[in-house]
């Protein structure tokens, strides 16, 4: 690059405070922001999907069990059309549907309903009754949300035995079959197995080894002390390193090298983790290194172009 070039460069960073600014903001406030966003996502997909309908049937079966709504056809000549009866010795209110429903649930849905009109037909009295008296959110929500848990529970124990990875496999080898959505699962089966499962290799520290040739360095994960054979036919200490891959870490290869020929990094698993999955573009802030000029060398960049480049009058 040519000193013209460089001052150049140098200019058009210094030209953009505005913009460069706007970034800056934008890197603050887009890892909380998209946090909250997919959090928000997820708890509107499981109301949605689970949540409602399960609502919606318990609330279908509920009324199915305790509605004792009236037709008029089946009372007696003489109680037909009144606005309210009296059946069997208890109170029933007239319906515009001409039905009628126990003047007690009528009552409380007109009471608790609030500016809402009351339904006019009995079906639609005690489904209102129901969610008014049995279905307050704040008694459904942790109730189902506390079922939802203690389901998932059990499904992650049943697919833990011998028979329920049996059935999960043929479930797989179904979707692998179909060739749009496999592509899809596979991909979200890799996001949601790193974040979800647990680990079952256990790394003991973060290390930078030259592969796949000399002056390339990856990062990898030592996993243990290799094999004997190759340790005696080194004649000297080997480890085994998971080779990360960007971005899922866990589809890595694995490595036999030279202890002497790792280097450790002071950095944590999910520090390395974060590493690769950006891309190289996270790095823990210990290990950052300063990129930018000083100010006399910028200085001296500026004159050294500025000379090269001497006005057209001189």
């Amino acid at each position: 690059m040519t000193a013209k070039k460089m001052t150049d460069a140098l200019k058009k960073t210094s030209d953009h405070p505005f913009r460069s600014a706007v970034f800056r903001g934008l890197a603050i406030v887009l890892p909380p922001l998209l946090t909250i966003v997919i959090f928000l996502w997820i708890g509107g997909t499981v109301k949605q999907y689970v949540l409602e309908p399960v609502t919606t049937w318990t609330r279908t079966g509920l009324v199915w069990a305790i509605a004792d709504i009236r037709q008029e056809k089946d009372l007696p000549d003489a109680e037909r059309g009144k606005a309210n009866v009296t059946v069997e010795g208890q109170a029933f209110h007239r319906l515009p549907d001409k039905t009628y429903v126990p003047q007690t649930v009528y009552e409380t849905v007109a009471a608790k309903i609030g500016e809402d009109p009351v339904p006019k037909t009995g079906d639609g009295v005690y489904t209102r009754f129901v969610e008014v008296e049995f279905l307050k959110p704040w008694l459904v929500i942790p109730f189902f949300l506390g079922v939802f848990i203690i389901l998932l529970s059990l499904l992650g124990r049943f697919m833990a035995a011998g028979i329920g990875r049996v059935f999960w496999n043929l479930f797989e080898g179904g979707i692998n079959r179909v060739p749009l959505v496999r592509n899809v699962y596979s991909s979200v089966k890799q996001v949601s197995d790193f974040m979800l499962s647990e680990r079952e290799i256990e790394y003991s520290r973060v290390v930078a080894v030259e592969w796949p040739r000399k002056g390339i360095w990856a990062l990898g994960l030592v996993t243990g002390e290799s094999l004997k054979d190759i340790h005696a036919a080194a004649n000297e200490p080997v480890l085994s390193v998971l080779v990360c891959t960007s971005p899922m870490p866990m589809t890595g290869f694995t490595v036999t090298v030279l202890k002497s020929e790792t280097i450790d990094l002071d950095i944590t698993i999910d520090q390395a983790f974060q590493f690769v999955i950006s891309c190289g573009v996270v790095v823990p802030p210990h290990q950052l290194r300063e990129m930018q000029a000083p100010d006399a060398e910028r200085r001296q960049l500026v004159g050294a172009g500025d000379s090269a480049h001497p006005s057209e009058g001189d």
